[in-house]
């Protein structure tokens, strides 16, 4: 974007004379001048299912797009209970902004989608659990998501309706939270920006953790974080923060008080905070418009 400063990823420094803490003090200012204005956009869009090939199979998807013109990609990784008609919803409305969506079935090695009906219940059925933990046990292998997202992306700049000369946006829910992390790692040259919302598993203890693709990331990334989740695993906020400074990502993380996991979602039980999910949707918008 013109005239904004940029990171150096060569000396590990911001540019044009800035600190790294006024570097991300300006850069987090920037976004919230933006979200405070965002357009409320909502062009006619066309909504298409369809099926492509990946590395590992046939994935079945929805591809939402304005009815006229080429517009910036945008990869939506969904949440536990998968594609959807929220979920669907969720990206048209995303497309409405002025966006090429891509809202795949991440499940698609286990069954098309809906996976899991009206009547799965996780919490209190044993053998719906037993469903889901072989439904998800594909997607969770490693490097079936970084396969998929290079899948993903290939997919969006085949299309017409993509402006291939501008940045991929991509945002998670939940279960897909982290893999904005990896997406932004595995294309740093085409994903701009990336959001997660409630998203789990962002920081574990394991060597392939999501935080720890922070050098690799050149997108400017937001998280809006559960308060349920944070008093759960307070450090997770600190260790990203703590990375993307190493790594002079741009980035904001923050927490909503009032907000439980799952409240960006508009059938999870938490739905009802809409003041809250409205503010993080303009974050969305906003991070969108300053770098797509």
């Amino acid at each position: 974007m013109t005239g904004e400063n940029k990171v150096d990823k060569h000396d590990g420094e911001p540019l044009n004379g800035l600190s790294r803490r006024e570097f991300v003090a300006l850069s987090m200012a920037g976004l919230a001048a933006a979200a405070s204005s965002a357009s409320g956009t909502d062009l006619p869009v066309i909504e298409t299912d369809v099926d492509f090939k990946t590395s590992d199979g046939t994935c079945d998807a929805v591809f939402i797009h304005p009815t006229k013109g080429s517009h910036p990609g945008v990869l939506v990784w969904h949440d536990s209970p998968g594609l959807r008609p929220v979920i669907r919803a969720l990206g048209k409305r995303i497309a409405g902004e002025g966006y090429s969506t891509l809202v795949p079935n991440l499940f698609y090695r286990a069954a098309r989608a809906p996976v899991f009906d009206a009547s799965f219940d996780y919490a209190n059925n044993p053998a719906d659990r037993e469903k889901y933990r072989r439904t998800v046990a594909s997607f969770l292998a490693p490097g079936a998501a970084e396969r998929d997202a290079a899948a993903y992306v290939a997919f969006l700049d085949a299309q017409r309706q993509v402006d291939k000369k501008r940045k991929i946006g991509t945002h998670g829910y939940c279960l897909g939270g982290p893999y904005i992390l990896r997406t932004a790692a595995a294309s740093p040259d085409r994903v701009g920006a990336g959001a997660s919302f409630h998203g789990g598993f962002l920081v574990t203890d394991k060597p392939d953790s999501p935080h720890l693709l922070a050098p690799r990331i050149r997108a400017r990334l937001y998280f809006a974080i559960a308060s349920d989740d944070d008093q759960r695993e307070p450090e997770v906020k600190n260790k990203l923060k703590e990375a993307f400074a190493a790594a002079n990502v741009r980035a904001e993380i923050e927490v909503y008080p009032n907000a439980l996991h799952g409240w960006c979602v508009p059938d999870s039980s938490a739905a009802d905070n809409k003041a809250d999910a409205e503010r993080a949707w303009g974050k969305l918008v906003a991070l969108y418009k300053l770098e797509l």
